[in-house]
């Protein structure tokens, strides 16, 4: 005959993210990623003078390093979120900055256009 199955369910001790080394750090957020999401507000907000491109320059620069010490950092250097923030205003902030060069080029030569002498590109006749 068949006897009635009993499971014994044995009770978790920790779930398998809970369980850490004593010796573990303690997750910490990356100073560097912090910084290129500041280096991208500022690009953005100074961006429409041309003045952007520095920070936004600097924020490209940091933020390569930034992502080289976030995947050596294995999980105890967090700061992905920020970092990606950062990175998409400095590009917004660089496009800004590209197109304010652009239309002041466009002015300028429309300026210089302008100021020929009464518009006629041929000497008075005399009639």
């Amino acid at each position: 005959m068949l006897e009635p199955m009993t499971e014994t369910v044995a009770e978790p001790a920790q779930n398998e993210t809970d369980l850490r080394h004593p010796l573990d750090p303690e997750p910490v957020r990356s100073t560097k990623a912090a910084a290129v999401l500041a280096l991208g507000v500022a690009a953005v907000v100074t961006a429409p003078v041309v003045g952007g491109i520095i920070p936004a320059t600097v924020g490209l620069a940091l933020a390569r390093q930034a992502r080289g010490d976030l995947v050596d950092g294995r999980g105890y250097l967090t700061g992905a979120r920020q970092l990606r923030a950062g990175v998409i205003l400095v590009w917004i902030a660089l496009a800004i900055a590209v197109g304010a060069l652009v239309a002041a080029s466009v002015v300028g030569i429309i300026s210089l256009a302008g100021d020929a002498n009464s518009g006629q590109d041929f000497p008075p006749t005399s009639d």
